[in-house]
């Protein structure tokens, strides 16, 4: 059995004496990319075959709330007077990620609204309304709602603030996606695609020029060869292999849970590696222990145990948790006074105790002398003004918290209930092929979803709605670039 770090070696195209299937595009993985991509390919006219580890279809997909980041002016924030254009779409989303890859952004932004009319096009829609609170997911179907920074500084600076988090008309917090997934489930068997479960790549095959050709497989008791004109890799990250998750991005190993299925275990990615791929902010993680809700928490003060502040509390859930992740120890506290108290509780985040004093609070956390009560005498006094010239939070959170006693909340790594998965992928091309380090096409081979890097880069700039939004689009491009090549070659 190969290690859960090892690269799997490719396999001679020359030296497969048999093949199981001969097809035009095979799909690894049956997430929302996946499906999204080997029904584009189909409906392109392509020959498709997908294949699932599992024994369903879903993949990560289906653990999430069913968020899509869209915008540029869907019907939904028509219906519910939020304006927006792709050109603001785009200044925001360029302005939030560590490198932009222009072309992407661009493409993403300006064919976001087809994009929303061809996931409607599945056989759901979207809800006409708008939910306004502060709030990690709409509680109940709520169509739309803010979930990135596009309200926070600097961003708001940069780009005219909109909604764009669309939720799938499920309500809670989780499941929302596999009504998606179901209705693709639906489309591919309109469109004629074999899906065959419990079937796992293995290797990837490979011509004698270097082009992928097709890969292995196996499934209990059955093992054989895919011949295929194109491969397409949607198979996710690589959060639940503890190997890599501890090499590249130790801090998702210090915490209680991560948000993956039992097959990201990165096996994609290592086989993109045996043929040369680029792989991309593999140290970048998404993770977080949302202060929110209640939104009257997002009141309060965020220091580290140097009494200091370091992140506007405002923000986007995952972009405050990435800057505690950069504190000393990852330590960081809330800082509550009493008229912000609500009584519904914060689960993620753990109450340390409530003091009578400042003075008090920070000798008891171990903070050095006079530092915090500094940085409440500071906050309070500006607040008091609607100004906060340090980390510029909305003036609609800015409230003196000088009411005592104050409670102070553990956000630090190990004490909050911190959640997460992981962010690097293959370096793809706008259409999703998969690049080599020289940035050099590889011939033959695609990647999409979570096994690949696009939009999302880190949690600072993440936005709820990215990962099905991204994946959806670059997997639909991938299956369409795919089916293109097979059919300009006939």
């Amino acid at each position: 059995m190969a290690t859960s770090t090892e690269i799997p070696e490719t396999v001679a195209l020359e030296s497969v004496t048999e093949f199981s299937d001969e097809v035009d595009v095979v799909v690894i993985g049956f997430g929302i990319a996946g499906g999204c991509a080997a029904a584009e390919a189909a409906a392109n006219g392509a020959r498709v075959l997908l294949i699932e580890r599992a024994a369903a279809a879903g993949g990560t997909t289906s653990l999430s709330g069913g968020f899509f980041y869209l915008g540029g002016g869907t019907a939904v924030q028509k219906a519910t007077g939020q304006d927006d254009s792709p050109e603001e779409m785009e200044k925001y989303l360029t302005a939030v990620s560590i490198d932009p890859e222009v072309d992407k952004i661009h493409a993403y932004c300006v064919d976001s609204v087809d994009h929303f009319n061809w996931l409607e096009g599945l056989g759901f829609t979207f809800e006409r309304s708008f939910y306004p609170e502060k709030a990690v997911i709409q509680p109940g179907t709520e169509g739309l709602m803010f979930t990135g920074n596009e309200k926070v500084w600097p961003f708001k600076d940069q780009a005219v603030p909109a909604p764009r988090g669309h939720k799938v008309p499920v309500p809670g917090e989780t499941g929302g996606a596999s009504l998606v997934i179901d209705l693709l489930v639906k489309r591919l068997g309109e469109l004629g695609v074999e899906v065959r479960y419990e079937t796992g790549a293995r290797q990837l095959v490979v011509d004698s020029d270097g082009t992928v050709a097709g890969v292995t497989w196996k499934k209990p008791g059955e093992e054989g060869v895919i011949r295929a004109t194109s491969v397409i890799i949607a198979a996710g990250g690589f959060v639940m292999n503890p190997e890599m998750v501890a090499e590249h991005t130790p801090h998702l190993a210090e915490k209680p849970f991560v948000l993956g299925n039992t097959y990201d275990d990165g096996l994609g990615l290592r086989m993109g590696r045996s043929v040369g791929a680029e792989l991309k902010y593999m140290d970048k993680a998404f993770i977080t222990a949302p202060i929110y809700p209640p939104a009257s928490m997002v009141m309060g003060v965020i220091v580290n145990k140097f009494g200091e502040r370091f992140v506007t509390e405002d923000s986007y859930h995952a972009r405050t948790s990435g800057f505690i992740m950069e504190q000393p120890d990852s330590a960081a506290f809330l800082i509550v006074d009493e008229s912000h108290m609500n009584p519904k509780q914060n689960y993620l985040i753990p109450l340390i105790d409530g003091w009578e004093t400042i003075e008090e609070m920070e000798r008891d956390l171990g903070i050095p002398e006079g530092k915090l009560q500094a940085t409440m005498a500071r906050y309070n006094e500006n607040a008091a003004k609607k100004e906060d010239p340090d980390f510029h939070k909305a003036a609609e959170f800015l409230e003196p918290q000088d009411k005592g006693p104050w409670a102070a909340y553990d956000l630090s790594l190990g004490k909050a209930m911190y959640a997460g998965f992981t962010m690097g992928g293959m370096a793809t091309s706008l259409d999703g092929e998969v690049l080599d380090e020289s940035g050099s096409v590889i011939k033959g081979l695609y990647a999409a979803g979570a096994s690949a890097t696009n939009i999302a880069q880190d949690c600072k700039g993440y936005c709820s709605g990215t990962q099905l939004g991204e994946g959806s689009y670059f997997g639909r491009r991938a299956g369409r670039h795919a089916a293109a090549k097979v059919t300009s070659r006939a």
